[in-house]
């Protein structure tokens, strides 16, 4: 089984400063293993999936993807209080 390869959209390069500017600092390591290991996955609009993993014990990661044949695009990505998004 080959691993598919996850790129990021233009949206989601430029998300990492926009958050880094507001004092919420996330690596390209925590969203590539949000997208491979997430704690849960949920159906997102259209055929997207939205990937959530904990950060803290405050708070998530979210990642919007697609998954295609050969890649999975990640179209944005940010971070939520647990509260919100824990059932």
């Amino acid at each position: 089984m080959s691993v598919k390869e996850i790129v990021f959209s233009g949206h989601a390069e430029t998300k990492f400063e926009i958050l880094r500017q507001h004092g919420f600092e996330v690596s390209r390591e925590v969203v590539l293993s949000a997208v491979r290991k997430p704690d849960k996955v949920e159906q997102g609009h259209k055929a997207r999936k939205v990937a959530q993993m904990n950060l803290s014990a405050t708070h998530v990661i979210r990642v919007i993807y697609e998954e295609g044949q050969a890649a999975i695009k990640v179209l944005t990505f940010y971070p939520g209080r647990r509260d919100r998004y824990e059932d």
